[in-house]
């Protein structure tokens, strides 16, 4: 019996270097800071969620990015240690990004069946623990967090630090193919060219 089963979670450590998760950090703070500059000049609409939303109703008034093309090669490169850790096969469904801010709290949940096997990468910011089967666990930059994010609750508690930015990255057992790349075709597209995953 692995770590990961053994324990329900596992914590990989420098799972990338600190050049590339400063650089995604400062990446996902600039793509903040533009879908913020298109939102307030109307731009675009506030209900176009290709550049990132404050929409997401699990932690309301904080920017989320589903599928970014940079947190989609992501999600590939690092398939193969989810498989090593988990010794399944895996598919890849999807990625999503946040950008905590001072209050953010995300709320005690399990997630949907596009999210079997997950990760939970830290990018930068302020310490921010996430809690998971009743343990907390804190990462650094640089750190992943995996678990079955269906089976096991996991939440954090309010945020008192200025931005913490995650990405989460999804995977699912390759018997489970209906559920390849949360229902888009190719992995990179936003969310309406989902079909209904069952």
């Amino acid at each position: 019996m692995n770590k990961f089963t053994k324990n329900n979670y596992l914590v990989i450590k420098n799972v990338i270097s600190k050049e590339l998760t400063d650089y995604l950090y400062n990446y996902l703070l600039l793509k903040r800071q533009v879908a913020d500059s298109f939102f307030q000049t109307n731009y675009i609409s506030k209900h176009e969620h290709i550049h990132g939303t404050w929409n997401d109703a699990q932690v309301p008034n904080t920017y989320t990015l589903y599928c970014d093309s940079a947190m989609e090669v992501l999600l590939t490169k690092l398939k193969p240690i989810m498989e090593k850790h988990t010794a399944l096969k895996l598919i890849e469904t999807y990625s999503y990004a946040r950008v905590y801010e001072r209050g953010s709290k995300l709320e005690k949940h399990r997630d949907r069946h596009s999210c079997e096997f997950s990760t939970t990468l830290n990018l930068g910011g302020d310490h921010w623990p996430i809690f998971i089967d009743n343990k907390e666990v804190l990462l650094k930059p640089g750190d992943m967090l995996v678990y079955e994010g269906c089976k096991y609750e996991h939440w954090r508690e309010r945020f008192d630090g200025v931005y913490c930015a995650q990405v989460f990255l999804h995977y699912a057992d390759e018997k489970n193919n209906n559920l390849k790349y949360d229902g888009r075709p190719i992995l990179g597209l936003p969310s309406f060219f989902k079909k209904e995953v069952k």
